[in-house]
């Protein structure tokens, strides 16, 4: 019984061998393939799409509070206090984003993305002395 979980543990992994060398071959040529285009697609849109979207949009709500505190809200001290509320809520925001897009963007360069190279830091350390 034990012999022959030997060997079935053997064949299998004969078996898998032809697919563990063909993945080596994304890790080469350092593009990480059809994923590490999506990833920068995906970086791409982040950084010149989104972000600057969702920070027009807190300056909106940022303005809108200014507005309900200043002008509409004059006497009125409810007014006064939902612009407040809208105001820090939007500061929140901000902050909130621009962190995220340093996660972002620190993460990307960490991992090469930025710039449209997909090569990854583990590969530029690991070269097994070719020139890469």
């Amino acid at each position: 019984m034990k012999k022959i979980k030997q060997l079935s543990y053997s064949a299998a992994l004969m078996l898998m061998l032809p697919f563990m060398v063909g993945a080596q071959g994304l890790a080469q040529d350092g593009t990480g393939g059809e994923f590490g285009g999506l990833l920068e697609d995906i970086l791409g849109i982040t950084n010149s799409l989104l972000i600057p979207f969702i920070l027009g949009i807190g300056f909106l709500v940022f303005v809108w509070g200014m507005f309900q505190f200043f002008i509409y809200g004059g006497a009125n001290e409810e007014a006064k206090d939902k612009g407040k509320s809208l105001m820090v809520y939007a500061t929140l925001g901000f902050v909130l984003i621009i962190v995220f897009w340093g996660v972002v963007n620190l993460i990307a360069q960490s991992t090469g993305l930025e710039d449209g190279n997909s090569r990854g830091v583990i590969l530029n350390e690991v070269d097994f002395g070719r020139e890469i």
